[in-house]
């Protein structure tokens, strides 16, 4: 098999096909996993949106704007449909899959052309179920992963390029707006734009311009939907919320160990013991460096879950390839191949089945259908039967935004809020909602306790 992939020939893209379709047909029908406590948040994001309400000024959360309009649409055509979003992530996986593969054979990465990067980077997207499923990461990545390969046309091409340094900026601008923590590779793309692309004062301010041109565009639509200052407000907040594990960082590594490995190989002989030209070189130090802020990345994250591991992946085919290209016979190179390929998407299926975090995958629920539910907390289970009433999606986010010292301006905005998005039952776990009612007397009129951080709205 590894033979097959190794050819330059289009056609086995055929086989990479065949391979993704036996991984989701296994996927989908060999016991699925169920929806994410994240995936459910992100379709109640698209229900609301879809109701008329604004991310930031009607509804506290802290998913991209991009991505809570793209949500949306899935809302619109798909409703609360599962399929739809492992099969629409899984369409923006081959895209990745086929343009990365695109990118390193036009730009001469190895010393062959090649289709093991298409093959390697299907296998790596596996890692984990939810990696293969939509999400802002992965629709962020999107971009990020255009680019990539708008600088990598920079390690080759000897003259300024106007569109292409543009684009840079511009891609990466988007996949912010997909996925804020992704504004951490705006100074990725500075630095390795001057210190490895060679930019000029003038390229760099071309790549500047595209990448604040989208969030200029996305500033402008909330002013234009008079919740700029909301937005301003609340975008910063989400980066100082309490991070929430819902996988550990052992299971990544017990699971990535070896790919890991091989990627490290990979890099030694390529650096090492093998010789390359100057565009390799600077292609090598793009993926290094890629590596280094994905990381880095990390540290801005709230939600922690495979997901996020997508930015990753370009980088790790990169390097995982060169191990294959240097190692072409052997009992090694083709053990290593089937292990990566067959044993890794097999293995992560079984071990996720059996070591998920209870709290990640949504249990099923024998609550009744409400209306409206407001839940201040983070179990998010009472959604599977229930629309999202209320302002506050993301609870540790309205957990900050409800504490900040605040002038009577900004309380009776909360007060508007509260009154203009009534939700039919409130779940109180933790005495939050108990104490609005007491900072706003005239919402108790409108909700009784039935039970012990139970409200309902009063009819």
């Amino acid at each position: 098999m590894l033979s097959f992939f190794r050819v330059n020939d289009p056609f086995r893209l055929i086989g990479i096909g065949v391979y993704l379709l036996i991984l989701t047909l296994a996927y989908l029908l060999i016991n699925p996993f169920s929806f994410t406590t994240t995936q459910l948040s992100w379709i109640l994001l698209g229900e609301r949106v879809g109701e008329g309400f604004l991310l930031y000024r009607d509804i506290i959360d802290n998913t991209g704007p991009l991505s809570a309009a793209f949500f949306r649409i899935v809302d619109f055509l798909f409703g609360r449909s599962q399929l739809a979003y492992d099969l629409i992530g899984r369409a923006l996986i081959i895209f990745q899959i086929l343009y990365w593969n695109s990118i390193l054979i036009k730009f001469r990465a190895f010393e062959e052309n090649t289709y093991l990067p298409a093959i390697i980077m299907a296998a790596l997207f596996h890692f984990c179920f939810d990696m293969i499923s939509l999400s802002p990461a992965l629709l962020g990545s999107c971009f990020l992963i255009l680019a990539l390969g708008q600088l990598f046309s920079q390690t080759v091409l000897q003259k300024e390029t106007t569109e292409s340094t543009l684009l840079i900026g511009l891609y990466a601008g988007i996949a912010t707006g997909f996925q804020p923590n992704y504004l951490l590779f705006l100074p990725y793309l500075i630095f390795t734009g001057i210190a490895i692309s060679g930019f000029s004062f003038r390229q760099l301010m071309l790549s500047l311009i595209g990448y604040f041109l989208p969030i200029i565009l996305i500033g402008v639509f909330y002013f234009w939907r008079e919740g700029l200052k909301e937005a301003l407000e609340i975008w910063p907040l989400s980066f100082l919320t309490k991070k929430t594990n819902f996988q550990s960082v052992f299971d990544w590594f017990t699971l990535g160990a070896f790919p890991i490995l091989l990627a490290l190989i990979g890099y030694f002989i390529a650096s090492v013991l093998r010789g390359s030209t100057i565009n390799q070189q600077k292609q090598r130090q793009l993926i290094v460096l890629w590596l280094i802020f994905s990381a880095f990345e990390f540290l801005l994250i709230k939600r922690q879950a495979a997901y996020q591991l997508v930015i990753f992946i370009p980088a790790l085919t990169y390097l995982i390839t060169q191990f294959f290209i240097n190692f072409k016979k052997g009992l090694i190179s083709n053990l290593s191949f089937y292990l990566l390929i067959i044993g890794l998407p097999i293995a992560s299926w079984w071990y996720w089945q059996n070591f998920s975090s209870p709290n990640y995958l949504v249990q099923e629920t024998q609550e009744s259908y409400t209306p409206s539910l407001m839940i201040m907390g983070n179990d998010l289970t009472p959604f599977q039967k229930s629309s999202l009433g209320g302002p506050f999606l993301n609870y540790e986010l309205s957990k900050i935004y409800l504490e900040k010292e605040r002038g009577l301006p900004e309380k009776a905005r909360i007060y508007q809020l509260l009154q203009t998005q009534k939700a039919s039952q409130v779940l109180d776990p933790n005495g939050d909602f108990k104490a609005l009612l007491e900072q706003f007397p005239s919402l108790q009129k409108d909700y009784q306790a039935t039970k012990p951080g139970v409200f309902e709205l009063k009819k």
